[in-house]
């Protein structure tokens, strides 16, 4: 089921995610991030940039704020929608902390505590096979 997951059953899972008007900004940044990589410019991808950049605004993992079963199911959504943006995130890093950590390079602030991600003490929250 998982790699068949569309707009569609994304809409049917999880209800439409309230945007503080504060954070409208930062969800455009997410919304440009993930329509960069998107693997065409259709109206359900697009639709599905808007939904996961507003669902990465929640307070639970980005799988868990979609709506979706599992964060195997999210990566599956990624490969098929995102795959560049799916193959960038190598390490399996979890979703919502990849997106940002894409975000602060290109503004050239460090997102870790430590130089470099093998050397710091939260990689174990950060990095996760998907199950």
């Amino acid at each position: 089921m998982a790699a068949s997951l569309s707009l569609s059953d994304v809409k049917a899972l999880a209800p439409e995610v309230p945007i503080h008007p504060m954070l409208h900004d930062e969800v455009e940044d997410v919304a440009s991030l993930l329509a960069e990589y998107a693997a065409d410019d259709s109206d359900e991808t697009r639709q599905l940039v808007a939904r996961i950049a507003a669902s990465s605004m929640g307070p639970n993992h980005l799988w868990e704020d979609l709506g979706l079963p599992s964060r195997a199911a999210l990566g599956d959504l990624m490969q098929r929608h995102f795959p560049a943006l799916k193959a960038r995130n190598h390490r399996q890093m979890r979703w919502k902390k990849f997106i940002y950590r894409e975000l602060c390079e290109r503004a050239s602030v460090p997102v870790c505590r430590s130089p470099h991600c093998d050397a710091c003490d939260e990689q174990h929250i950060c990095f996760a096979p998907e199950d």
